[in-house]
């Protein structure tokens, strides 16, 4: 088995791997590393034949606050090209997730935000605590949402993903169940007995046939390399721009950003 730094992957004798996000005393933030090893892992989880059924969730209090401050210091200062590169591995890893060959499932308890979003709306089902907080929080610091749009809109739908993106509010685990990115809530202490519950439905389906049903879903969605190019780019191109940078300088300095001087 691979050693990973920032994860933990377990695979059970029924062939269900559970994906841990292991950065607790960082509220499983992203960096750099914890992207490239997520990459590795899904990896690892494509090329196993006896996995079944992947569960992503997160040790500690979060399933994931999105990104970590460190990481986002250091990307302030990179250049387009740095970026873009950036980018493009996180765009990497949402795509790896999103096409995984097997049912993937998310299982979310405290914060959900940004990418980590993006990582629940990826997967093909996700279960949440009712009191676990998302918010799609890119805007608020100058950025946006970019690589993870395709999967939020998809699991949102179009209308609701505008609010959620331009007004960067928070909702529940609850609301997020209304709008389609949760598939079930349960309170805290009850949620691994729906993952149980879920994962037992899942086991009895024919691998086979559940890698040829992920096939047809993804023929039918259609979502080509275009699209992902454009978010790669989107994204490198905000966070070099002049809000872009006003927005992670004021975040890290906890500070109004300018554009929120003379709001209430």
């Amino acid at each position: 088995m691979t050693s990973f730094h920032t994860l933990e992957l377990s695979i059970d004798a029924q062939g269900l791997a559970t994906l841990w996000l292991n950065r607790p005393d960082k509220h499983n933030a992203f960096d750099a590393q914890m992207i490239a090893e997520l990459s590795q892992a899904l990896e690892h989880v494509r090329c196993d034949p006896r996995i079944r059924l992947l569960v992503l969730r997160g040790r500690g209090r979060h399933f994931s606050a999105g990104a970590d401050l460190a990481w986002m210091q250091a990307s302030a200062a990179l250049d387009l090209p740095a970026n873009l590169a950036d980018a493009q591995a996180l765009a990497e890893l949402m795509y790896r997730l999103h096409t995984l060959p097997m049912p993937t499932l998310a299982l979310v308890h405290g914060a959900a935000y940004g990418g980590a979003l993006g990582l629940v709306a990826a997967c093909d089902l996700a279960i949440g605590a009712q009191d676990a907080r998302f918010c799609l929080s890119e805007v608020r610091i100058g950025l946006i949402p970019a690589v993870i749009s395709p999967f939020v809109v998809k699991a949102m739908g179009e209308r609701q993903a505008r609010r959620y993106m331009l007004t960067a509010e928070p909702f529940t685990g609850e609301r997020a169940a209304e709008l389609g990115l949760l598939h079930e809530t349960a309170p805290y202490d009850g949620l691994d007995a729906v993952l149980a519950r879920w994962a037992g439905h899942l086991l009895q389906n024919s691998p086979q046939a559940l890698r040829a049903c992920k096939q047809l879903l993804a023929a039918i969605a259609g979502a080509g390399d275009e699209l992902r190019h454009y978010t790669e780019h989107a994204i490198a191109a905000i966070r070099v721009s002049e809000e872009g940078q006003e927005g992670l300088r004021a975040f890290l300095e906890k500070r109004r950003p300018h554009w929120q001087e003379h709001t209430a």
